[in-house]
């Protein structure tokens, strides 16, 4: 108890930290916060992750491994989106869908393929980093596009650049910190209760690796910094797949085996919900909290299917043919209507005089 409690203080510490360096460090050098989040906020916030794959890799766990980093994955967009959009609506760049939610699309898609065979080899964490780097260079380049003009007002007298970035790694070893001792506290609650790896390494460690990323998109839309909230969860996610991923996959003594479990229900989870992210952010360029709503309920009916299949209990083919033949093809249509009235306003707005 002592564990959760000191972990959850230094979570949102260390978040409240982080997203206040990245504002200072974003206007001292003059780029939108967006770069910001995108790259360091969501660096940062991926460390545990990173820690945690590596750790359950060379223990010979790799279902806890890659299970994480999925898990990660569809916990960032359904949970932390879906929890900060109630908080506050959020904006959305146009840079997310033209360039940032199709990568992350892509990402998600070359995990899948790379996987196929049930298996990531260091060939595979080759290309996953290769994939990451080119990422990188995209994002520096955007960001010399996005250079803010320099103001004449408010400079004077403060703190320079690199005293930012000092704050942003104090938050940091916070946040990755505080993982640590939730990480602890989960896992072992989750042994105890005799959960398989795959399970643990799904919901238990993936949640908690994820925390970092929840509390500092949850405090910087409380704070109103929407562009630090959103590009948290988007570059967190292509920081896991590729750079988490592909690290372990090159450390491993062996190649990461990947459950067929995995190959047949939890990528395909993650890649739907990478897809869903395009039309959501394209109707309207902002997530409500109805949509925000929506991620939290898929997310909610994602957990009972893991857990209930996993436990053999009869709720799986239930709720299965529940998510198959009403929820899927509902939200489909939805997604289609929304998108389409989407592109009918935007195009009438462009034939307007």
């Amino acid at each position: 108890m002592i564990e959760l409690l000191s972990g959850l203080v230094l979570l949102i510490a260390g978040a409240e930290l982080m997203v206040r360096a990245a504002v200072r460090l974003a206007a001292r050098l003059h780029v939108r916060p967006l770069i910001i989040g995108l790259t360091i906020v969501a660096l940062g916030s991926s460390a545990p992750q990173m820690a945690v794959s590596l750790q359950a890799t060379l223990a010979h766990n790799a279902d806890i491994a890659v299970g994480s980093v999925i898990g990660s994955s569809i916990f960032n967009i359904l949970v932390t989106l879906g929890l900060s959009a109630l908080v506050i609506p959020l904006r959305v760049s146009r840079q997310f869908v033209r360039l940032d939610i199709p990568l992350m699309i892509g990402a998600s898609l070359l995990v899948f393929v790379l996987a196929w065979n049930e298996e990531l080899t260091r060939a595979d964490g080759v290309i996953l980093l290769a994939a990451l780097l080119l990422y990188l260079a995209l994002l520096l380049r955007q960001s010399r596009h996005s250079v803010r003009p320099v103001s004449t007002h408010g400079h004077t007298g403060e703190a320079p650049w690199f005293t930012s970035l000092l704050m942003i790694v104090a938050g940091l070893g916070m946040l990755v910190y505080a993982g640590h001792l939730l990480l602890g506290a989960a896992v072992a609650v989750a042994t105890d209760l005799g959960l398989s790896e795959r399970i643990i390494g799904l919901t238990i460690v993936a949640v908690s690796t994820s925390l970092p990323e929840l509390a500092t998109s949850l405090i910087a839309a409380l704070r109103g910094e929407r562009e630090i909230a959103v590009g948290n969860v988007i570059g967190s996610n292509l920081f896991n797949l590729l750079g988490v991923l592909g690290v372990t996959a090159l450390i491993a003594p062996s190649p990461l085996s990947v459950s067929p479990n995995a190959l047949e229900f939890d990528l395909p989870v993650m890649l739907g919900v990478a897809v869903l992210c395009l039309p959501v952010f394209y109707s309207g360029y902002r997530v409500t909290r109805a949509e925000g709503l929506l991620f939290l309920g898929l997310y909610l009916a994602y957990g009972l299917h893991v857990v209930s299949f996993t436990t053999g209990m009869p709720l799986a083919g239930k709720l299965e043919r529940l998510m198959l033949f009403f929820i899927l093809p509902a939200l489909v249509a939805f997604l289609l209507f929304t998108s389409l009235r989407a592109w009918r306003r935007q195009h009438h707005k462009k034939e307007l005089p």
